[in-house]
């Protein structure tokens, strides 16, 4: 899987960011969602986890994915 930086808050470093992939899917960058109520509540498979991102981030979502 390929990687495009599409935005960040922090510019081209740090955390959050938000990225194309060339699978047509997005990957975000973001805190790590460790509160056991929060994971208790979403209910992910032991394969997959949380990422908290703010609302300001959501600007840099591409809307071309398909």
């Amino acid at each position: 899987m390929r990687l495009q930086f599409v935005g960040g808050d922090s510019g081209n470093t740090g955390s959050p960011r938000v990225y194309k992939t060339d699978r047509g899917t997005l990957v975000i960058q973001g805190y790590i969602v460790d509160d056991p109520a929060a994971l208790a509540d979403a209910k992910a498979p032991a394969h997959e986890t949380l990422v908290e991102i703010p609302y300001s981030l959501l600007k840099y979502l591409p809307r071309d994915v398909e």
